[in-house]
């Protein structure tokens, strides 16, 4: 058993991710600040299948949870004081770094959140794993990493230095902060570049979730990019069996690299950077055509051109994750679309 502490624990990957760990006979200790990003109730919601009861959260405590070995605080990275009062009375085996300002798009309306948590914070999360000797730091980064890149399927060995939005620099800054701690301090550190996750429980401002809702209610659904779009959507239990593996994995340094070919993903530090995505990627109009065939009613479509700070199309090369780990993605779009949907009806009696 080891004591793992999951940072963004009510957030989406964090909350599966903690429940997985939890099955396993882990013990978790949640960190979350449970801001109002997105509705705070289906946050609640999570952190009540943890055994987290509200009130608890209300009531502004350390939360025990009824049913795990696992504990929530609420905490703020950017709170370095509370951060370096957690690590040293708690005593991490692993972290997993999943707290960040999401969205591509609110990083064009909002950039200051992205900063104050995605780096201010990160910084926090990095000092405390090497004060206190953590043995692994496992934290999210993101394919939007790859911005102006077109070389398809995207890999780690690609060069990632024109993002297209603050989001993606700031994760491509968590990578090279990580790098520079592993450098300096021998802190092991892998990075997970996520790509487009999906299924129940999921994030409100992801097209899956805006999508059904508009079907379901009648309203057209905004189309980006006339539907062209292509996305390597990842199903949730799949990205969770990738970081478990990653998480049981701490790097080594690697024998092998050489400074005169700089491969990004690899270093002579305890660093390395892994795609985790599906390896399969599909058209956005073939995506809504499976939430169509799942909710059994058509969409109205409002067919609309590129947003500032997307990306044309995402697919992620996993064969280093998959050679070092043995994971391979499983489930199909078609499963994962019925899988979330079943889950929207269930929940919000529609």
């Amino acid at each position: 058993m080891k004591r793992i502490l999951v940072t963004g624990a009510a957030g989406f990957i964090g909350f599966h991710l903690s429940k997985k760990l939890l099955e396993r006979g882990d013990e978790v200790v949640g960190l979350d600040c449970l801001n109002d990003y997105y509705d705070v109730e289906l946050k609640y919601a999570r952190l009540a299948q943890l055994g987290i009861d509200r009130s608890q959260i209300e009531a502004g405590v350390l939360c025990k949870s009824t049913q795990f070995p696992f504990s929530l605080i609420q905490l703020q990275l950017e709170d370095l004081a509370g951060l370096e009062k957690l690590f040293q009375s708690q005593k991490f085996d692993v972290v997993v770094n999943l707290a960040a300002q999401a969205g591509v798009r609110y990083s064009l309306i909002n950039p200051h959140a992205y900063i104050n948590s995605n780096i201010v914070g990160f910084v926090n999360i990095l000092e405390c794993c090497r004060h206190q000797q953590v043995q692994h730091l496992v934290y999210a980064s993101s394919s939007s990493v790859y911005g102006l890149n077109s070389e398809m399927p995207f890999s780690t060995a690609h060069n990632v230095d024109h993002p297209v939005s603050l989001y993606a620099a700031s994760k491509k800054s968590n990578e090279l902060m990580a790098h520079t701690y592993s450098h300096l301090f021998g802190l092991p550190t892998t990075g997970l570049r996520f790509f487009t996750v999906y299924g129940p429980w999921g994030r409100p401002d992801m097209a899956l979730f805006l999508f059904a809702k508009a079907i379901l209610a009648g309203e057209p659904i905004k189309v980006f990019n006339q539907g062209q779009m292509i996305r390597d959507f990842t199903y949730i239990d799949d990205i969770v069996e990738g970081i478990i593996r990653v998480a049981d994995r701490p790097p080594v340094p690697n024998p092998n690299w050489n400074p005169a070919i700089m491969d990004p993903a690899h270093s002579s530090a305890p660093y390395h950077v892994y795609n985790i995505g599906n390896n399969q990627p599909v058209q956005l109009a073939e995506f809504i055509e499976a939430i169509e065939q799942s909710l059994g009613k058509k969409a109205l479509k409002e067919l609309l051109p590129m947003q500032p700070g997307d990306v044309a199309a995402t697919f992620a090369d996993v064969s280093d994750l998959e050679a070092d780990t043995g994971y391979k993605p499983a489930t199909s779009v078609q499963t994962g679309i019925q899988r979330f949907i079943d889950w929207y009806r269930w929940y919000y009696q529609a």
